[in-house]
């Protein structure tokens, strides 16, 4: 269960014809596709939401402490990425340095995280492709438009464009990277617009208090509803104040998870010793910076209470009177969002292929397309999967539920770093995390804090997936794992 896979086998394994993925991607693919990814819900959806109900306008220092643990597990991913550039990310990486078991177990923790963060994301998208559409006065049906709407059923436009995604992922990487630039440069552009024009309707007594005071949810709150911390130190839940602000950071966390799905992309990279930390760190520093100024300005346009929760940004512009910036706000977020939800597919499917073709998932979804030479079995399967559920999604549900994944991988991957500095000290490092060990243990008190400032219930449901995927290693995984049958040959 704890059988390593070396970082030489890993690569032996990428050099098989039929389970072989192109390189193709640059430096400034990687930065493009984590900017592209990263920029998204955070801005454009969870802002509202987290200002509203845990941290008003102190949400700004929200995005400063996820920014930070960010870095921290950024700086340890960087390592392994360069090291190891092999499809997976923490998957793989486990795998090189902790043992079989806690490889799958990230894995399996990987697909949730992907999946669901793909569908909570087409959710938002669809948010705002109402909100654009309301403009020029054109409506869904009330049964087309998602569970987060008043006698709403199923998200059409969310389950179309998973679909649409999935087909450009099976046609090739580099047409997704090029897809992605043209939408990165137009979503770049309007979170600048949201900053510069929105400096100009910035009202102070909005900032007033900067950090609301702490208070008791209605009905006073529940265990099962309360971050995990304060059931664990037996005080009142409450919303706002300094804890409001940890509350706000787990939740914000998951506009962050951008960087860690880059490091999917590392076998597809033409140069990854190089380009691999310098896609992880630069896509991470410009997007935390951007984070802070919206969210600053945001806050201070519109008093945080009356922020919205679906379309905050755009929103708040219809609020002071200037329709014209939401209406572009909207188009923004519409198609930027686009480019979350197909970097969110794109590592799903990658840590999928690692898993499969190491035998811990059917072979079968690990053979290439002949002629574009993607992973098209396991896109095309889990595009339709995430595509049905995105149409029965609510935000609310399912955020907190990717962020507590993340963490854990994040968790994972620190813990490994200083595994694999110890027992392979051998290999070539292009790149190495700072102050080994100090940085990594920091890393990982810093992703468990977060961790347990989500609810109760996020943690409940993530126990019974982590259970579930360790009953599939035992019934399946665990007896048709490549790396189990070559050491039982060598036995024989």
């Amino acid at each position: 269960m704890f059988r390593t896979k070396t970082v030489e086998q890993s690569i032996r394994d990428t050099e098989e014809p039929e389970h072989a993925l192109k390189k193709s991607l640059s430096a400034w693919d990687l930065m493009v596709f984590g900017v592209g990814v990263i920029i998204g819900t955070g801005i454009f959806v969870l802002t509202g939401k987290v200002a509203k109900e845990n941290a008003g306008p102190a949400t700004a220092l929200a995005f400063v402490a996820a920014g930070i643990v960010c870095a921290l597990a950024a700086l340890c991913y960087a390592e392994f990425a360069s090291t190891v550039p092999v499809a997976g990310s923490a998957y793989t990486f486990a795998y090189a340095s902790i043992g079989e078991l806690p490889a799958w177990i990230i894995g399996w923790d990987l697909v949730l995280e992907f999946a669901l963060g793909t569908a909570v994301v087409a959710v938002g998208w669809s948010g705002y492709v109402r909100s654009l559409m309301d403009n020029v006065d054109w409506h869904l049906p009330a049964s087309l438009q998602g569970p987060d709407v008043p006698n709403g059923t199923f998200d059409i436009l969310a389950f179309l464009l998973v679909l649409v995604l999935t087909v450009v992922l099976v046609l090739g990487m580099k047409l997704s990277a090029r897809i992605t630039a043209i939408v990165v440069a137009i979503k770049v552009t309007v979170v600048m617009i949201v900053i510069i024009a929105g400096l100009f309707f910035i009202v102070g007594d909005n900032y007033d208090p900067f950090i609301p005071p702490a208070v008791t949810p209605p009905g006073g709150g529940s265990a099962w509803d309360a971050p995990l911390v304060q059931t664990i130190f037996g005080y009142e839940p409450t919303n706002f104040g300094v804890m409001g602000i940890f509350t706000a950071a787990s939740v914000v966390f998951f506009a962050f998870i951008g960087f860690d799905v880059v490091a999917t992309a590392a076998e597809e990279t033409k140069l990854p010793q190089r380009d691999m930390p310098r896609g992880i760190l630069g896509s991470l520093f410009i997007c935390t910076v951007l984070y802070v100024a919206v969210a600053l300005v945001v806050t201070g346009m519109q008093h945080y209470s009356e922020l919205s929760v679906s379309a905050p940004l755009a929103d708040a512009f219809k609020a002071v009177g200037h329709p014209f910036y939401a209406g572009v706000i909207s188009f923004g977020a519409a198609v930027g969002l686009t480019t979350v939800c197909l970097i969110l597919l794109l590592g799903q499917t990658r840590v999928f292929f690692a898993m499969s073709r190491d035998g811990l998932l059917p072979r079968f979804f690990s053979i290439t397309h002949p002629r574009f030479r993607t992973p098209y079995r396991p896109t095309i399967l889990l595009g339709v999967i995430i595509a049905i559920v995105a149409g029965f999604t609510s935000i609310n549900e399912l955020a907190t539920l990717v962020n507590i994944g993340t963490l854990f991988a994040f968790v994972v991957v620190a813990f490994g770093v200083m595994v694999l500095r110890r027992t392979r000290p051998d290999l070539h490092r292009s790149f190495r995390t700072p102050w080994v060990p100090v940085l990594p243990i920091l890393s990982i008190a810093a992703s468990v804090w977060l961790m347990l400032n989500l609810p109760g219930e996020t943690w409940f449901r993530f126990a019974v997936w982590m259970v579930i995927g360790v009953v599939v290693y035992f019934l399946y995984g665990r007896s048709h794992s490549r790396l189990g049958k070559a050491g039982q040959d060598a036995l024989y």
